[in-house]
Parts: structure tokens; sequence; C-alpha cells
């Protein structure tokens, strides 16, 4: 059982961070190595703070884990000192623990008892995760699962995120003979190219493809499904040489704003136009076209891909960096009125990017972008503005002051959301459309209208946590086992349905 003091004996102690101007002046990770004797010890005295709950709403899909991870059995494997024991539970429910351990949010965390109240903190869930699954690597409990028969079924998996991942290592370990197309030149998807490699340095991944590999999924990348070009797979073929097809192609049409004044000046960039080819360059593949050294750059979009631009104009050398948010600024605790426990908590966060220089403007707003007599943007005006609904019901931005204020600006860059799937040849050739959401509709068995098609992913909820991606593929991976097995019957399991959404106040 769980040390029942364990969370009155030991204070929260997330990952340390390496020093702000050491971490600024390169792209490795943030933190410092999980698997350092010391930092590792650290884990152990925080796993003990888990209080093993008879309800544990740290893996409750509506409030927690959508993955329904198993946390405070791990937790209490840690706290023993059985890092083996912790990996085999930990990898029960989730296939990349790195993954989500670099990149989720945890919502575990928000769900845990002990965030009731502010004090003493909930158990640091992700960095027990994240340690349990680097240490499994370092100590050699992460190996190859092949699986002992194969069924002769062909499955195509349309997309290399971690939802296109997740359900392809699934299959595969189910027998099935996996193929996973990229229209890309590397795997990974936004994991690869949308990550700024000082939050996740691509060698995990990269680790990961390997491990798939040796259980022998199939990898085509530079492949433009349904297209007609170079490399390109059509659907005729796609449905010809595949039982079964698993789109996860992401949702990486990025929403803008034309209706800004100056809105069409060079040097206006949405996010990922920008975050792209950064990491390419990171890649080795040369100088990114957009850089922000030595400019004023102006971030639109308080989010964590605003704050991942962020972190990237920072250390390409931005003279400086401004955050605009058109909401005003969270509370600095929970609200139970807003966001109660167990529900995802609205209160104010900095981001480790945010901590390294630059400025952040809550209820501000651009009201028109000012440009040179190149027409290359060289300032922004902005105003106080506030949210509120119309009459009917809709969100609008209002200014609050007619005072502009104009700021320096050579870079812009929008990071307001995502619309869904960007504009592909293969929805219209497999008949598909998408729904009012801008994503792709599927019935209780992830199927979509095409007979044999099945979504999973940002592509059928919308642009959502990575750990909700992992817990969508592992569910239409059963799914797909269950239409692939003649008796209609399948072992894999399905942590999710697809109408499941958060516990929301």
């Amino acid at each position: 059982m769980a040390d029942p003091r364990g969370f009155l004996k030991y204070d929260r102690q997330d990952n340390p961070k390496r020093p702000i101007e050491e971490r600024r002046a390169d792209w490795h990770e943030l933190y410092a190595p999980l698997t350092d004797p010391a930092v590792r010890e650290g884990t152990v005295t925080q796993a003990a703070r888990c209080m093993d709950c008879g309800i544990p709403f740290c893996h409750s899909g509506g409030a927690g884990c959508p993955l329904g991870n198993l946390i405070p059995e791990w937790n209490d494997h840690v706290r023993r000192g059985e890092w083996g024991r912790a990996t085999d539970r930990l990898h029960a429910t989730n296939n990349f623990p790195e993954f989500t351990g670099a990149l989720c949010p945890a919502p575990c965390e928000a769900a845990c008892v002990l965030s009731i109240t502010s004090q003493p903190g909930p158990v640091t869930i992700k960095r027990v995760e994240w340690s349990i699954a680097e240490v499994g690597w370092a100590d050699g409990h992460v190996v190859p699962q092949p699986p002992s028969n194969r069924t002769g079924r062909r499955v195509a998996v349309v997309g290399s995120g971690p939802a296109g991942l997740a359900a392809a290592q699934q299959l595969t370990r189910a027998g099935h003979d996996v193929t996973v197309y990229e229209r890309d030149d590397r795997l990974g998807g936004l994991m690869r190219y949308g990550i700024p490699e000082y939050k996740f340095e691509k060698w995990e991944l990269d680790r990961r493809l390997e491990q798939m590999r040796a259980e022998g999924t199939h990898f085509v990348v530079s492949c433009e499904v349904g297209g007609d070009g170079d490399g390109a797979l059509s659907v005729e073929r796609l449905r010809a040489e595949h039982d079964a097809v698993v789109l996860a192609v992401g949702a990486l049409q990025g929403r803008d704003d034309r209706t800004i004044p100056g809105r069409d000046l060079e040097g206006i960039h949405l996010a990922m136009e920008y975050l792209v080819p950064a990491n390419r360059e990171q890649e080795g593949d040369g100088p990114s076209p957009i850089n922000a050294r030595g400019k004023n750059v102006v971030i639109i979009g308080g989010g964590d891909t605003g704050a991942d631009c962020y972190g990237t104009a920072t250390r390409q050398g931005a003279i400086g960096v401004h955050q605009l948010d058109q909401y005003p600024p969270p509370p600095q605790t929970r609200q139970d009125s807003s966001s109660p426990w167990p529900t995802w908590p609205y209160v104010f966060r900095t981001p480790p990017a945010l901590e390294e220089g630059g400025e952040r403007l809550f209820a501000t707003a651009v009201q028109r972008f000012v440009g040179d007599d190149r027409g290359h943007v060289r300032a922004v005006e902005l105003s106080s503005v506030e949210v509120r609904k119309d009459a009917d019901g809709r969100r609008e931005v209002v200014p609050t002051s007619e005072e502009l204020h104009q700021m320096p600006c050579d870079l812009v860059l929008f990071s307001i959301g995502f619309t869904g799937p960007d504009d592909m040849p293969l929805l219209p050739s497999l008949g598909l459309e998408r729904n009012p959401k801008g994503s792709i509709g599927c019935g209780s068995d992830w199927q979509t209208d095409a007979p044999g098609v099945f979504v999973c992913g940002d592509a059928h909820r919308g642009a959502s946590l990575i750990v909700w991606a992992i817990a969508e593929g592992r569910s239409a991976a059963a799914a797909v086992d269950r239409y692939l097995d003649p008796a209609g019957s399948t072992d894999l399991p399905a942590p999710l349905h697809p109408n499941a959404v958060p516990l929301s106040a």
C-alpha cells in the first residue's frame, strides 16, 4: 500500500530545470536529465506523496487521464524502487509515456485529490511518468514486442502523429501487417515539426520508431495518400492493397484573422509557418527562411503553440518578444465557481519559455498592422479589449479604449488555434466531408462514412492534448481489430468512446 503520510512528509517538487541562461543558449531539453541519480532519487520521494485513493480521479477519463493510466500502482512501484514493474504498469495503458511526460499538461494532476486545495499541491504525476519511461529505456526494460502470430490482414495508417503511431503499434502487436504513410519527409507529424527541440528532443521519437520497426510496423514517408504526384498513393491502390484504413491526419489548418487591417503585409505568419522550418533547421535541413534574430516579435494568442513560438524566438536571438492574450489574466488559484475540482482549473500559469524573457500582455489585441515603404510590417497598433457574447451568443472581442498603443514589430506570429484537418485530396476522394466543427465524424465504432475507413486523434476530435490522441489511437485500433476479426472480437483495450469529452464545470 502507499505511504499514508507521504504527502505530509514531502513537499511537491517538479522536475528541476536547467538554469535560464544556459537553456536560452541551446536547443536541448529544458530539464535536468531524469536518469541522473539525484533526480531519480527525488522522483522516488515524489512518488511517495501518492495516497492511493479509494477513488483515483487522476485516471478517471472524464476528469483525469483519458488513457486510464494506472497511476497509483506505478507510483507505489517507484516509491519502492521497483522501476521494472513500474515500467510494465505504465506501458500497459500508454504506448509512449515519454511523449506524454514531455508534452501533456497533466490533467491527471488537476484531478489529483491533493489538488482540491492549493497546498500541499498534487502529486507530480507528470514527473514520475516521464522518469519511469526514461529509466525504463536506460535500464533495458523497454524492448520490442513483436506479435507471436500473423493474421494476414493489411492495415494502412495515414499520418504518423501520436494517434497514428499508437494505432499502428497496437495493430502490429495484434498480428496485422501495418503500414504507416506520412506525407512529410520524416515521421512524427506535429511532434516532429511542430514541437520545438528544446521541449521535446527528436531522438526520443526516433527511439520509439526503431522499436516499432523491430516489431514489424512498416513506414513510408514523402507519400501523399490520395494525391497524384511523385510518390503519391492513389485511393484506389489504398483500398485495394489494405483491408482497413485508419485516418490520423491531424488538425493542422491554422486559424487566421484577415479582417485586421494590414494583415497582408510581409512578416506576418501563422505559427506553423514559423515552427516547421525552425524544426527543420534543427534536423539539419539548413537555415529557416523565417528567423527572429535581431527582430521584435509579436505573438498573437496565449496558448501552448504561442509559448512554443516564444521559446523558439528567444533562442533564435530576438531583440524582444511580446505575447498577446485577448483575455484578462486568470486567477492565481482555482475558483470553484468556474473550474471546481476535479475539472481542469482555469488558473494563471507561466510556461518555462515565458520565464526566459520577454513580456505577456493580457486583455490586449491588435487593431491594425502598420507597414513600411517596402510593404513589410514595422509595428502593431494595440488596444485594451474585452471578450463578450453578442445577442446570438457568439463571442466577440470589443475594444475598451479608443486609445491605440503602437509597438515596434518586425515579425508577427498568429497562434490562435486550429480549425481541423487541412485541405488534402484524400478526404473528397474517399467521399468524406468535414462536420460542422471542421473535423471528420465517425460512428460508435470509429468508422467513418466510408466502409473500412476509421478515424482517430485530432482529425476526429479537433486540436487537443497528446494524451487524448494516444487514447483515441488505441481505441480506434481495437475497433479495427474487431472489424477484421471473423468472430468480431478483440483483445485490444479501448479506453475511449468516440463521443467522450473531458469533464467540465
